[in-house]
């Protein structure tokens, strides 16, 4: 049995119905939005956030279908932001597959987004609960303040750390804290157990998005993206952040700006990424994955033992052990 297999083996017939429910979710008469829809299914995504959001229930009691409706809208409203960032970046693949934009185009990929925010909201409702609703209408919020947020990042002349968690808190941590949150409020849990729900998915989802930086400094077909497309799109992640603040090399802090400027060849972000391996950038990414990774533990380790605990524990190393 693989290790994602073995985290949803406590929430089988539940995830079964999640994805019932959001198969039902991805579905029109309109010919073309059903092409697109139908598109977008194949990319087989892992659910991993909606594989939290059940598991992270459990931790409080049982799965309703509020629980499921907040996992549909959540799920949803995530699809729709990437699609709406590919149009935003350009992007032909999406996860070693074609994005929608390549295959349609931007107006009808625009236009797709829209729709699977919109289903989004209605399955927002149908969790009949108003906390839930607020959650996923500040995330609605947060994804695109930190998409707003990278974009004004790119064009500030420094390297900042504090930047650059700024974003991933908004761009990828929100997603998980949402999902966590959601969970624990779906069961009316207390206010504390509310905000260590949502500690818990915060610190998942940087770990995640971490990972997914280091990603871009190595060479795989595995991953699904081209080495080096972050900085190819001025984007500067915690490995190179780390060795420039701390080198401070005039060369390559004038390589660095050359990517904010968008004016970076291939050969210089190629010199970039080796530099940035060569200085500890990587083991810098992993050390500080390695803490948010003890802090989401921590947590966990704050309530019993049972098999849904275990695999959230297991989701955490599959976070951080992932190949892509």
């Amino acid at each position: 049995m693989d290790s994602l297999s073995q985290i949803q083996l406590p929430i089988t017939s539940e995830l079964d119905d999640f994805k019932n429910l959001f198969r039902s979710s991805m579905v029109s008469s309109n010919n073309l939005l059903s092409s697109a829809l139908e598109h977008i299914q194949q990319r087989n995504g892992k659910m991993m956030r909606p594989i939290l959001l059940l598991l992270t229930t459990r931790l409080f009691g049982d799965i309703t279908p509020s629980a499921l409706h907040a996992a549909a809208s959540l799920e949803l409203l995530h699809t729709a932001s990437l699609i709406h960032d590919d149009v935003v970046d350009e992007s032909t693949e999406r996860r070693g597959q074609l994005s929608l934009n390549a295959i349609f185009n931007n107006k009808v990929s625009v236009l797709v987004g829209d729709f699977l925010l919109a289903t989004s909201l209605v399955h927002a409702g149908r969790s009949s609960n108003f906390e839930i609703i607020e959650v996923i209408s500040h995330l609605g919020q947060d994804l695109s303040d930190g998409e707003i947020l990278q974009l004004t990042n790119i064009s500030n002349p420094e390297f900042s750390e504090i930047a650059y968690f700024d974003v991933i808190r908004k761009k990828t941590a929100a997603l998980f804290s949402s999902c966590t949150r959601a969970a624990a409020l779906s069961t009316h849990a207390s206010a504390d157990q509310v905000t260590k729900a949502h500690l818990l998915g915060e610190y998942i989802g940087i770990c995640f998005q971490i990972k997914d930086d280091i990603f871009d400094y190595f060479d795989s077909k595995e991953i699904g993206k081209p080495t080096g497309i972050d900085m190819l799109e001025g984007k500067l992640t915690l490995p190179i952040l780390y060795v420039l603040n701390t080198q401070k090399d005039p060369q390559y802090v004038a390589l660095a700006s050359s990517v904010k400027l968008g004016n970076a060849t291939n050969e210089d972000i190629h010199t970039l990424i080796e530099y940035a391996k060569q200085e500890g950038g990587i083991e810098y990414a992993q050390s500080v994955m390695d803490e948010y990774r003890d802090k989401a533990l921590e947590i966990l380790s704050e309530f019993p033992e049972s098999p849904y605990r275990k695999s959230i524990e297991l989701y955490i190393d599959f976070v951080i052990d992932r190949n892509k």
